[in-house]
């Protein structure tokens, strides 16, 4: 009897390796035929299951994106959590989450010189933001009487941040152990809660803080 096998299984465990490969050697390096050797398979399995090296990043990218989305909503259904416990399922304080980050630095450095990765990473990047909001949305009741731009430039800034904290974790990860980064990100909430608070109250948001507005952003990207 032949085997059944689970192809969409298999996607996945090629885009985890494809993952580990760019975290371990970089973006460059992360060959179609390096891959298939670490995911034990011939490169014609892979072109079974992908056109390019594009697709298998993208696939990753995928992948990542969901893994993130089922452990803060895991973490979410759990015990009563705050919104730094949650928000910390996005850093690399583990093992798997430190690969998923050093992918993610990997695919950055990409992202200038092409245009199609340039598409792909607004799209993630608007993903991210989805899911940061929703966070904000469960964890600080206020966040829905907030003028508008008040959220935006909450959002904006929180997930401005936790790309850089991200950065500095994964690539001086000695100088940032777990309780320093935890310490950052719950400074830089207080911070931003107070400031919305107030900007909620006084009504008034300075116009350097302002979000860029979208058709603004068409035009310069």
């Amino acid at each position: 009897m032949p085997k059944i096998v689970d192809h969409a299984a298999r996607r996945d465990e090629i885009a985890t390796v494809a993952c580990r490969v760019v975290a371990q050697h970089g973006f460059e390096q992360a060959t179609v035929v390096r891959i298939a050797r670490e995911a034990g398979y011939t490169t014609g399995m892979i072109a079974h299951y992908f056109d390019s090296k594009q697709e298998i990043i993208l696939a990753a990218l995928r992948l990542i994106l969901k893994r993130m989305e089922e452990r803060l909503a895991a973490r979410a259904a759990g015990a009563e959590m705050g919104l730094l416990d949650l928000l910390a399922e996005t850093l690399p304080l583990d093992a798997q989450r430190t690969t998923e980050c050093a992918f993610w630095i990997g695919f950055w450095g990409q992202v200038p010189t092409d245009r199609r990765w340039r598409r792909i990473n607004a799209w993630v990047h608007r993903e991210y933001m989805r899911l940061y909001e929703r966070c904000f949305a469960t964890h600080w009741p206020e966040w829905a009487g907030w003028p508008p731009p008040v959220r935006e430039q909450v959002l904006g800034a929180v997930t401005t941040f936790i790309n850089g904290l991200t950065s500095s974790a994964v690539l001086s990860g000695p100088e940032w152990p777990a309780a320093r980064v935890l310490g950052q990100l719950r400074l830089q909430l207080e911070l931003w809660h107070g400031w919305a608070i107030e900007a909620a109250r006084s009504g008034t948001v300075p116009e350097e803080l302002r979000p860029v507005s979208r058709r603004a952003r068409a035009r310069t990207g």
